[in-house]
């Protein structure tokens, strides 16, 4: 399993701000209503500011948006795995990742996800508007300390696993849902398994790759060939 391919979308002129149809998905009303006057007093076309991915998934699966700025920490269904439900549901949706989680491990799986970008919330007004452009030209902005994140991870697993840290098939499996963006959970229900037993092929798979966290297995995996 890899990352998932980027799919060819609409690159609009970032001049043309009225053409950019954006939804927000927002569940704390304050951050929800002053991210809705932002995004309207900018002249960007709001079509949606919605409180979870249950109640936006069928208005963006229908396409009612170029752009989606996506929460992940919402009630119900999290944003990422809204994320992979929307790349899954129209690819060429670009979804832009906003939330105060600056770990690795969460920009990891929402990258994995199929998310386009990724900002946090302390955002100036004048980048997140600039990136929301940049998104719906084609690019991946993020929060400088988030890219710094990324590359500090693959710089740490640059070197390739060698053939002791070999992977068995389960962990394989295991490490494949991961990187597609799975949970714990949804891993486990995909493989009749226990969380608790997928949290030992995860402690198993941290050892061979000699790695701390998620993000830098997957990395780590991803660099070495090691995942289908």
């Amino acid at each position: 399993m890899r990352l998932p391919p980027l799919v060819k979308r609409p690159r609009l002129p970032l001049s043309m701000t009225s053409e950019i149809a954006v939804a927000l998905v927002e569940d704390l009303r304050t951050t929800r209503e002053g991210l809705s006057v932002l995004l309207s007093t900018a002249g960007f076309r709001l079509t949606g500011a919605f409180r979870s991915i249950e109640e936006a998934f069928a208005p963006l699966a229908a396409g009612c948006a170029d752009v989606v700025l996506l929460d992940i920490g919402l009630p119900g269904t999290s944003g990422i795995e809204g994320t992979r439900m929307l790349r899954q549901a129209r690819p060429e949706l670009a979804i832009l990742i906003l939330t105060v989680y600056a770990d690795e491990d969460h920009v990891f799986d929402a990258i994995c996800a199929g998310a386009y970008g990724y900002l946090l919330k302390d955002t100036a007004p004048d980048r997140l508007l600039s990136a929301i452009r940049e998104v719906a030209a084609g690019g991946a902005p993020m929060s400088p300390e988030i890219a710094r994140k990324v590359i500090n991870s693959f710089q740490r697993t640059s070197l390739p696993p060698s053939k002791t840290d070999a992977l068995s098939g389960r962990e394989t499996e295991v490490l494949s849902l991961l990187a597609a963006g799975h949970s714990y959970k949804t891993a486990a229900s995909k493989l009749d398994l226990s969380i608790d037993t997928v949290r030992f092929h995860v402690r198993n798979i941290y050892d061979k790759l000699h790695v701390h966290s998620k993000s830098e297995a997957v990395a780590r995996a991803l660099r070495g060939h090691l995942l289908r």
